[in-house]
């Protein structure tokens, strides 16, 4: 058990220089009481250097940190839930690996939660790494369809756009800070989602709780956006898709669930103008990975997967806290709201 004020949970499965970059930027933190807990998914133990690093003297980071190495990849939710249990303190702070954090990170984050007991999640100033003459954004927290296709609030404008503290719908956890209290009266992020659209999950069960949700424009962090798995690949294209699906059974209020096919076969139709004219993802998955009608079959697949798995959805949208009446709840995503017209063709 590793204890800290802040504990720091990063999941990898390479283990390559951008794992050493972070480490780097994390030591030089203005905030000190944190300590990291690093799971390995790879299933090979390419984190054993960093166990073999920090026993030899003198130590090269001035944290502590505890190594979990796992057999298997066990997704992106698991592996932050694995290192809740492994720790104790008041904040878990989730950091993808090919992240570099700046100085000021932690301290403008847990000065947010700090504030107000209410705020159970912070969101942080993700920028894109390489982003050429000037940065531009990655994520400034998350924003939501009206069929629960989450997309980054801001992606690729300009971090200008975005320099002041304010509500957000819920925090990218490619970099965010949660509330332990939160995080336990939820039930952490649910393991069945593997990747993709957890962190949006986790965010709606939070907003039905009550608890609130806040973007720290001084938070910031440089990303190599999708270093590990890609822009678009085949595996992210069906997880997104089925996840959202699952996402939206679990959460959406009922007054919106029953828009949500409608909703879908927009969306579906600005992914064929955005194939059609060379824009958003589907244009660039035809042409990295090609197949108009791979994408159509991994939608199928996707509404089968839901359909197999939908009295256990249903389960979990019934023990979702509900601390929020639905029009209240209703509310919030119409106030953090994005067309599906935006989301086909970011």
């Amino acid at each position: 058990m590793i204890t800290a004020r802040v504990i720091v949970a990063i999941p990898t499965l390479v283990a390559d220089e951008a794992l050493d970059d972070c480490f780097a930027a994390l030591d030089q933190q203005s905030f000190r009481d944190f300590a990291v807990v690093l799971i390995d998914n790879s299933g090979e133990g390419l984190t054993r250097r960093f166990a073999q690093r920090q026993a030899a003297p003198p130590e090269p980071w001035s944290f502590p940190l505890l190594i979990i190495e796992n057999q298997r990849n066990v997704g992106f939710g698991t592996a932050i839930n694995q290192a809740t249990a492994a720790s104790q303190g008041d904040y878990v702070a989730t950091l993808n690996d090919d992240c570099v954090p700046g100085p000021a990170w932690l301290a403008e984050l847990v000065a947010v939660l700090d504030r107000e007991y209410e705020i159970g999640m912070c969101a942080s100033q993700v920028r894109m790494a390489g982003s050429g003459a000037g940065p531009l954004l990655d994520s400034a927290g998350m924003v939501i369809s009206r069929d629960a296709a989450s997309k980054q609030r801001g992606f690729l404008e300009s971090p200008v756009n975005f320099s002041r503290d304010e509500e957000v719908l819920c925090p990218s956890a490619s970099a965010a800070l949660y509330r332990r209290e939160m995080l336990e009266d939820v039930g952490g992020f649910d393991e069945s989602y593997f990747l993709y659209c957890e962190d949006t999950d986790l965010g709606l069960r939070a907003r039905w709780a009550g608890w609130q949700a806040r973007y720290a424009a001084k938070a910031v962090v440089t990303h190599r956006y999708s270093h590990s798995a890609g822009r678009v690949s085949s595996l992210k294209a069906y997880l997104v898709e089925r996840n959202r699906l699952v996402t939206a059974v679990k959460n959406l209020p009922a007054r919106d669930l029953w828009m949500l096919p409608f909703a879908g076969l927009i969306r579906y139709s600005w992914h064929v103008v955005g194939l059609l004219s060379g824009r958003g993802a589907t244009a660039q998955y035809h042409k990295q990975e090609g197949g108009g009608l791979q994408l159509l079959w991994y939608v199928v697949k996707a509404h089968g997967y839901l359909l197999a798995v939908l009295p256990r959805v249903l389960r979990r949208r019934r023990q979702v806290k509900r601390r929020m009446q639905p029009r209240q709840v209703s509310m919030i995503l119409r106030r953090h709201r994005i067309s599906l017209r935006q989301v086909a063709l970011l």
